[in-house]
């Protein structure tokens, strides 16, 4: 596609939907980068004005529906917006939580999905593109919240690839790895799980191996040029990576059974039984 017409991006005040915002807006879309607060994006704004790139912030919570009002003239809308809450096992998950997450990273999506697909439509056709994650791919402790939203969200767009199909919307889906952002660096922190005895040895695994990838950080612009690149691709597959770890985890679970992939990591996280 040609990068015309008007871009939505989702939960914009930072991290990758901030860069994807800028990026959208440095090829040529007239971008809309939305956020809770649009007191945020002053920085995004007077970058975007030194860059001669036309982009405008907007006020948007996906959690709150009175706020979602999407442009006329839509053609490319992606789905970033996602919240991240404590880690921990499943057993001491309370179910508030997992509602919190759901609100945001599920149907707060589905909503703004919801009133996109109408105007995308009416233009002609367009992308929507959503922002899932890697770790949908490995068998990553204390994550099932997080990761079944994505999950969710993974075949939402699969469901939806065939729906639109007719009316010229495609639908890609960018499952990063680690990107540098807020969200990436909390999580260095000492993991919540670790108050929890019977889990204490496998959190501690999970740290060590979140401290491991330190090497393997992408920056957010350089996720962002990916994932763009990905929505102007035409031919692009359904679901892509904007990393190197993201794309290898991506090639790994499509060249291997769902038992292979958890055999080969499942010692990531277990410690050996004598």
């Amino acid at each position: 596609m040609e990068a015309t017409g008007i871009a939505v991006v989702t939960g914009a005040s930072r991290g990758i939907g901030r860069a994807v915002a800028f990026e959208l807006a440095a090829r040529g879309f007239d971008t809309v980068a939305t956020m809770r607060d649009p007191g945020d994006g002053a920085e995004l704004l007077d970058e975007a004005e030194r860059a001669k790139a036309t982009l405008r912030v907007a006020a948007l919570d996906v959690t709150r529906p009175e706020t979602i009002d999407l442009p006329e003239g839509l053609r490319v809308l992606v789905n970033n917006a996602a919240v991240e809450k404590p880690h921990l096992p499943f057993e001491e998950t309370p179910i508030g939580l997992w509602r919190e997450m759901f609100e945001a990273n599920v149907f707060g999506l589905i909503e703004v999905t919801r009133r996109a697909i109408p105007l995308l439509r009416a233009g002609g056709g367009g992308v929507l593109c959503n922002i899932t994650s890697s770790s949908m791919f490995a068998p990553v402790p204390f994550y099932a919240a997080y990761r079944a939203g994505k999950a969710a969200v993974s075949a939402i767009g699969e469901s939806l690839r065939t729906e639109l199909a007719p009316f010229g919307i495609r639908v890609v889906e960018i499952v990063p790895g680690p990107i540098d952002t807020d969200m990436l660096r909390s999580s260095a922190e000492p993991p919540d799980a670790l108050r929890y005895e019977p889990y204490r040895p496998m959190a501690e695994r999970t740290h060590e191996g979140r401290l491991g990838i330190a090497d393997m950080i992408t920056p957010a612009s350089e996720a962002a040029a990916a994932i763009v690149d990905a929505i102007l691709d035409d031919d692009a597959p359904l679901r892509s990576g904007c990393d190197p770890l993201g794309r290898g985890l991506l090639d790994a679970w499509r060249g291997a059974s769902d038992e292979e992939m958890m055999r080969n990591m499942l010692g990531t996280w277990v410690e050996p039984q004598p």
